[in-house]
């Protein structure tokens, strides 16, 4: 008999699998789901994940067997945690705090951490900020029986270009791919929103969903404020719009329960405003579309422009999306830096895996692997979670990266534009000028407010604290954080970085 002993997630393809599978469509998403997990180990076995499309992570106990199976999806949308005692048990979950709250778990900080965090503001590959706490990579499944523990990968990203469609027919594919998938997002008796903001791939999703509403974030700072742009998208597409004005006071003050929401550090500062939307689009609505995915899949960020000019000198430097603080820096900064913890260690095994491939070919493989797993999905994840709030992502699936990972570079990113084969299928719904609006990214006023007093007291009581001083040379951090106050608004980065981990420490070592 198998039993589900762990699941969050939603399967897309459910109808179908229900059909295949012999399930009723009638039972509730609940055992329905679980019923699928059951059927589909009963008939697949360990290939079970190449059957559904979705976002999930679960463990099976096999009592026949006596065995664990655990799997986490393809692309890491969802967490998945395990650690094995000192007695020889696995503790298991998609959540840090639950197997923290079992018997044999010891909460030691692993330090070393630190000194990757630094550099990427996020944690990236197996290991956790907790000891002995490991993450199940993405698109891995991990088998534990007779107290013997084996993880295996099933499923990697890989790209093979091909060069004999154009741009158009590229595009045609990919629209017609999503209009496929959108149906499998949304049961017909479920009502959904749409986080909107002022590029493409929130904007795109929306023109393609049956979302009755579409939700933004905004700042009374206008420069920063893209929510008005959005407000001009879901006027076109005939929906209602929800706006969260987020004031610094608002932005500040929930930093602690994002980390803890957390439960590892993270130096995102768009999580903050994520955090704040996802709680206000909370009050009216359940289900929510959101875009992320495609800017990896499709070459949506500005350094991929660069991609041809570092050319093989990648694997020497490139560790992903962010690289905030160089190792000369450290050294300065950190009380204990040990000369073989490095970032570019991370990403090796991957540089040799995409050998041969073009130069953005490897960057989007390594962000792929590392990035989005690390900061995007586990951001989108946490925070929903938080909140009440189920986020449903279109663009990340299995079927849209396999065209992805086909399109040759130059119909990802050119000269004038980013995302072209993306941009170019949503100019089918959307006017050009939104389809082909230049990246903004997701904005936020930080780099102003945190130089302001009314806002940045705990920022320097933490960097002046006992706890500061246990990791930090503290006369080295708070002259970065003098730089940056006193005109060198590049440095936000670095200071932010510092102060999530010591908002994060507080809540897991000192509060608790």
């Amino acid at each position: 008999m198998i039993k589900v002993k762990e699941y969050r997630g939603h399967i897309r393809n459910w109808e179908a699998l229900c059909e295949e599978l012999g399930i009723a469509k009638s039972l509730s998403r609940e055992a329905r789901e679980e019923a699928i997990l059951i059927k589909a180990y009963e008939t697949w076995g360990y290939d079970m994940a190449n059957h559904m499309h979705g976002m999930f992570a679960f463990a099976l106990w096999d009592d026949v067997e006596q065995k664990l199976f655990c799997l986490r999806d393809q692309f890491g949308t969802k967490p998945f945690y395990y650690y094995v005692t000192a007695d020889g048990r696995l503790l298991y979950g998609t959540m840090i705090r639950q197997i923290m709250e079992q018997e044999g778990f010891v909460k030691e900080l692993n330090e070393k951490l630190l000194q990757i965090y630094m550099s990427l503001t996020y944690v990236p590959g197996e290991e956790t900020f907790f000891k002995g706490l490991m993450k199940l990579l993405p698109g891995r499944y991990l088998v534990w029986q007779n107290g013997k523990m084996e993880i295996t990968r099933y499923w990697k990203p890989e790209f093979h270009p091909d060069e004999s469609k154009s741009l158009e027919e590229w595009a045609d594919e990919v629209h017609k791919t999503l209009q496929e998938i959108m149906p499998e997002t949304k049961a017909a008796d479920e009502e959904i929103d749409s986080f909107l903001s002022g590029g493409v791939d929130s904007s795109y999703v929306l023109a393609m969903s049956e979302a009755s509403a579409a939700d933004s974030c905004g700042y009374e700072e206008e420069r920063f404020d893209e929510s008005k742009l959005a407000a001009e998208t879901a006027k076109l597409l005939n929906v209602e719009f929800n706006r969260c004005v987020i004031t610094p006071e608002q932005y500040f003050d929930i930093v602690p329960y994002v980390m803890y929401h957390m439960e590892q550090p993270l130096a995102d500062a768009s999580a903050i405003a994520f955090a704040l939307g996802c709680r206000a689009t909370a009050e009216h609505t359940k289900l929510c579309y959101s875009g992320e995915g495609s800017d990896e899949f499709f070459g949506g960020y500005n350094m991929y422009r660069n991609a041809e000019r570092y050319g093989d000198n990648l694997k020497t430097f490139y560790v992903g999306n962010t690289n905030i603080m160089k190792e000369d820096e450290k050294k300065k900064i950190l009380k204990n830096y040990d000369e073989n913890v490095l970032p570019i260690n991370l990403v090796k095994e991957i540089y040799e895996e995409n050998e041969g491939l073009d130069p953005l070919s490897k960057m989007q493989d390594v962000d792929i692997q590392i990035w989005l797993e690390g900061d995007i999905y586990l951001n989108v994840d946490k925070m929903s979670e938080a909140a009440g709030l189920e986020i449903r992502m279109p663009l990340t699936d299995r079927r849209i990266f396999d065209i992805a990972s086909r399109i040759p570079s130059k119909y990802k990113v050119n000269e004038e534009q980013n995302k072209v084969v993306i941009r170019t299928a949503a100019a089918k719904v959307l006017p050009e000028e939104i389809a082909f609006r230049k990246k903004l990214g997701f904005i936020v006023p930080i780099r102003i407010w945190m130089a302001d007093e009314r806002y940045n007291q705990d920022v320097q009581a933490k960097f002046h604290s006992e706890m500061a001083a246990k990791f930090f040379n503290v006369e080295e951090i708070q002259a970065i954080f003098d730089e940056y106050v006193g005109g060198n608004s590049d440095n936000w980065r670095k200071v932010w970085t510092i102060y999530t981990f010591l908002v994060w420490y507080e809540e897991y070592f000192v509060k608790r």
